[in-house]
């Protein structure tokens, strides 16, 4: 059996005319497809493109919870069956709820969503993250592709991709290509094939008239590009314009166009059609810039950017992050956590999130925007969420940017910036973490959750209310006790004290202990408690422990190793914070926030931030705000340029400030060093960027290790935050240790800090009574490790000794 689409397909590819609804295969079609095949063999015709979008099909969510669901049914059968054949062995009559158990079908979708590598849990991090995660499209998962079998022919852009899969937004690593983005116009059509939208030109009909086409459709028409969409009704006849047909890019007359592009950057995803000036900068940093757009951090107090493309309201929208009204009515009661709107007769409440955690852990939040008896028309914004501002998307802040080096301190990347940021809470923003426990029925009894627990400080136990269990609104530390938790234990017979070996041997009595088990706020969690959860299990089930969910919130500002990034793909590690006196500062006064390195804009090649710096410091003094399409050459050449000159000069007219606008050498200004108050050599590029803030935070990152867990194997620290474990010293790192001639240091890293087990414990002791700590005389157990592992070959390892007097070579066993 073909199926609908099999039917459908090679109808189309061998020009049959066989009805839709017959889906078998005929003797029609083998002749047809042997007919193709020798023409093919005579150059009549050409093969298919396995990579064409028409010979591909999106396989939705739904498809696969159908899959799963007629597997549910075979073994919801299998069970029914096996049923039946038991009763009639038994003789005994089963009834409808004996036979037939809904195990297989929870148990089918249990593993399909805990398991099926593309049920993924939703990222939550912004507004954006959340939107552009339920619009991507991948090759991998069960009967696809992997990562590492993939070929560069798959991964590569064709063009059938274009108004369909974003050419730019896709992930980086070794699933680069495989992993893509719908284009924002794209739609899924009736047979799983992407459709994207084209306006029709026609002579006859004034009004344009728009098509959504297949990937095989538009390959008949001669589609304008979208930089044609600024030619007007009155347009010459010998204008030229550029077109695609049949995969090939052309440039004809107008009079022959058949379709056009409905949008300048229909191709684009949501991600990518956020960036302004996208046309400046190379793919390359486009694509981390899409993907570093949904790692921003919603902040506490977001911004609107100076300088946007226009889809910012409608990404807030369509995120689901704002609270929108319905239907009209009348406000009748707002407070933080619901809105009460009556209207067509009845009332409908709106509930609103309030300090909710995301998967990322960030503060999920909507503030309410509507008074009591306002009246409220269908669609209307009632209440923003995280990082919306006005109804608009909102990632990051606009500050003052100048493009120069400083002290070394924005070396490679890193950023240098005022201590303005952190005292004004500017890149402050609000996180949320969970803790939880779990409260077990051990075979010595039940756990217990009290607040009275033995040979802990009080100190640590302070927040606990009598139940054991952390108090809302404490400020915890690190190491203090969240919930306090004693697990029964049997004790041993030999640590008995008489009188309880009396007990035993007369009574039969055993006797318990306990040991603390409780719930501790681990290394970087310290905030104030928001809430607690009990989990109890419902009556009758005991399969279930019991759990208890506590929720931290934390206040994190901006700090040295954070990472802040651009809308270009122009990101950086904070390296220092200045006072703001030392920071440089403009001619009127005004200190820089952030200073970043010019060498990182020539050889990335993405010029967009300078027009968008230039562009944001001329709207930040007119306060303007710019929403700019991409790709605005389209209009004149060397349109961007000219915008921004043009406001900088305007700017600097109405302002009064003639170092805005220097014809000299535009763009820049004449700024001087905060320590000295000299003027620098040269001019500066000074700007108002639109800087985010990642989740990529130093918090999260920071680690050391003094003494922890080692690998039983190599008895090597293990590695990772989680495992406290340490960092690896590699070949190349002792070759770095070698160059230097740190000879005591690289001993100390190849036996003290890891491998050498006496040694190590002769340190530790060593170091605590202020002795000089000995040299290590046997191997370490890498050493013999290696020896084990030769030995396992049958070769035998042995080193021989050269005396130093008489050089005399004696033998030694290893």
């Amino acid at each position: 059996e073909l199926g609908g689409i099999g039917r459908r397909n090679i109808n189309s590819r061998l020009n049959l005319d066989i009805p839709q609804n017959n889906t078998f295969l005929l003797p029609r079609d083998i002749l047809a497809a042997a007919d193709r095949l020798i023409g093919i063999k005579f150059g009549m015709g050409t093969l298919d493109d396995m990579n064409h979008l028409k010979n591909k099909r999106i396989r939705s969510v739904a498809d696969l919870l159908q899959e799963q669901f007629g597997l549910a049914l075979v073994r919801l059968e299998n069970m029914a069956r096996g049923n039946i054949c038991v009763a009639l062995k038994h003789k005994w009559i089963p009834t409808p709820q004996k036979l037939v158990n809904s195990t297989p079908l929870t148990g089918t979708y249990e593993v399909f969503f805990g398991l099926h590598p593309l049920s993924q849990v939703l990222d939550r991090t912004n507004p954006l993250t959340q939107i552009v995660h339920g619009r991507k499209l991948s090759y991998l998962g069960p009967g696809g592709l992997t990562g590492r079998t993939a070929s560069f022919r798959i991964r590569d852009i064709h063009p059938s991709h274009y108004g369909r899969i974003c050419p730019i937004d896709t992930s980086e690593g070794i699933n680069v290509g495989l992993i893509g983005s719908l284009a924002i116009h794209a739609r899924i059509g009736r047979w799983g094939s992407l459709e994207s939208p084209f306006y029709e030109i026609s002579e006859r009909s004034k009004g344009a008239r728009m098509l959504y086409l297949s990937p095989g459709r538009d390959e008949y028409y001669m589609v304008a590009a979208g930089n044609s969409l600024a030619l007007n009704q009155g347009i010459q006849e010998e204008q030229v314009v550029p077109a695609r047909y049949r995969q090939e890019f052309l440039t004809i007359a107008w009079e022959q166009v058949h379709l056009r592009s409905i949008f300048s950057f229909q191709y684009f995803s949501i991600g990518a059609s956020l960036i302004p000036f996208i046309e400046h900068n190379d793919a390359n940093r486009a694509l981390m810039s899409s993907n570093m757009q949904r790692q921003a951090v919603p902040l506490s107090q977001s911004e609107k950017c100076i300088v946007g493309t226009g889809l910012e309201r409608q990404a807030a929208l369509d995120s689901g992050a704002l609270a929108i009204a319905e239907h009209e009515g009348k406000i009748i009661y707002t407070d933080t956590d619901k809105i009460l709107l009556s209207g067509n007769g009845d009332t409908l409440s709106i509930p609103l999130v309030m300090y909710q955690r995301s998967n990322k852990n960030t503060c999920m939040h909507q503030k309410p925007q509507v008074r009591r008896g306002k009246c409220i028309k269908k669609g209307q914004i009632l209440a923003y969420g995280a990082a919306t501002v006005g109804g608009e998307l909102a990632l990051g802040k606009n500050v003052l940017v100048a493009y120069m080096p400083w002290e070394g301190y924005n070396f490679e990347d890193a950023v240098l910036i005022s201590e303005r940021l952190v005292y004004e809470d500017i890149y402050t923003s609000f996180h949320i973490r969970k803790y939880e426990i779990q409260i077990h029925v051990t075979s010595q009894g039940p756990e217990r959750v009290t607040n009275e627990i033995p040979h802990l400080e009080a100190h640590l136990l302070r927040n606990l209310d009598k139940n054991g269990i952390v108090m809302l609104g404490s400020w915890v530390e690190t190491g203090d006790i969240l919930v306090g938790k004693l697990t029964p234990q049997m004790v041993k017979e030999s640590s008995y004290a008489p009188e309880d070996r009396l007990l035993r041997t007369i009574l039969g009595m055993r006797v318990y202990t306990s040991k603390e088990t409780c719930l501790k706020l681990p290394i970087g969690g310290r905030g104030r408690v928001i809430d607690v959860r009990w989990v109890q299990k419902k009556r009758g089930s005991s399969s279930k422990p019991e759990r208890i969910r506590v929720y931290i919130l934390q206040k994190r500002e901006i700090k040295v190793g954070d990472k802040v990034a651009g809308r270009h793909g122009n990101k950086g590690i904070i390296s220092k914070i200045l006072p703001r006196q030392d920071m440089p500062y403009l001619q009127d006064g005004r200190p820089v926030d952030m200073v970043f390195n010019p060498l990182g804009v020539p050889s990335r090649m993405n010029v967009g931030q300078i027009f968008e710096s230039s562009l944001g410091l001329a709207g930040g003094l007119l306060d303007r705000h710019y929403r700019i399409a991409p790709f605005d050459e389209r209009y004149e050449q060397e349109a961007s340029r000219k915008l921004v000159f043009s406001e900088l000069y305007e700017a600097s007219k109405q302002t009064a400030n003639p170092w805005v606008f220097e014809p000299e050498y535009p763009g820049k200004s004449r700024i001087f060093d905060g320590r000295t108050g000299d003027p620098f050599e040269q001019p500066v590029i000074i700007g108002k960027p639109y800087i985010l803030k990642l989740i990529h935070q130093v918090d999260d990152k920071i680690h050391g290790r003094s003494s922890g867990h080692y690998a039983l194997l190599t008895q090597q620290p293990l590695k990772g935050r989680a495992k406290q474990g340490g960092q690896r010293v590699g070949e190349m790192e002792v070759w770095a240790l070698e160059g230097f001639g740190v000879a005591y240091i690289l001993q100390e890293m190849l036996t003290y800090k890891s491998d050498h087990i006496r040694a190590r414990q002769e340190v530790l002791g060593t170091t605590i009574i202020g002795g000089t700590i000995p040299t290590p005389e046997d191997a370490p157990e890498s050493f013999r490790l290696l020896v084990r592992e030769l030995r396992s070959l049958a070769l035998e390892l042995n080193h021989f000794l050269v005396s130093e007097k008489t050089f005399q070579i004696n033998r030694k066993e290893a």
